[in-house]
């Protein structure tokens, strides 16, 4: 395990967290990308450490939004897992959370929609649960957040462009879970929609 100045410089330097830009309304945008979450490497008080010292204070003054964007979020190693998000979720103070007006779910998988509507009622309070807004394309996205003031990595467009020809994701009709391009046949034994990654 990294020290704990090495952890929060791995965060720094990864930018998972990045206070960008500004939504339709003029709040400011807190934009949080999973895949590039170093969950095996960050321990869950260092992660809360790092929030409350740069990020959290931040946010404290005047209403915002999240943009968290899912696309290719894997549980092996970019989810914290359930109880580190329960702490992380204690962690942030009140006036924060008061100040949270919206959370844009990018790319959401079918996993963790599934995920949400079962166990996120239980971590979350019904508060920050009915923040949530799942956002399918990046062209949905900029319907609510200024286009040209959030960085989105390329592997989020690639990913969007992808789904344009895979349109029943979007009605979880098909998974978008990566080892299900290859699943087995329809009469094989094994199920093709696998619950063992919320991811």
């Amino acid at each position: 395990m990294y020290s704990q100045e090495d952890q929060e410089l791995l965060l720094d330097k990864l930018q998972v967290f990045k206070i960008q830009g500004r939504d339709k309304h003029g709040r400011s945008v807190l934009r949080v990308i999973g895949k590039i979450f170093p969950a095996r490497l960050v321990s869950v008080e260092v992660l809360n450490k790092y929030l409350q010292d740069k990020i959290f204070p931040k946010l404290r003054e005047a209403p915002f939004s999240m943009v968290y964007v899912h696309t290719g979020v894997q549980r092996s190693q970019n989810c914290p897992g359930i109880s580190a998000l329960r702490s992380i979720y204690d962690a942030i103070p009140m006036d924060v959370q008061d100040h949270l007006e919206h959370v844009y779910f990018v790319h959401p998988s079918l996993q963790a929609r599934l995920f949400l509507a079962t166990f996120g009622r239980l971590i979350f309070s019904g508060g920050f649960y009915g923040k949530v807004k799942y956002v399918n394309r990046l062209e949905f996205l900029w319907d609510h957040v200024r286009r040209n003031e959030i960085e989105v990595p390329e592997f989020v467009y690639e990913h969007d462009e992808e789904m344009e020809y895979r349109p029943m994701v979007d009605y979880g009709l098909e998974s978008d879970y990566p080892n299900v391009y290859r699943a087995p046949s329809v009469d094989s034994a094994f199920s093709m929609y696998s619950m063992r990654c919320i991811a």
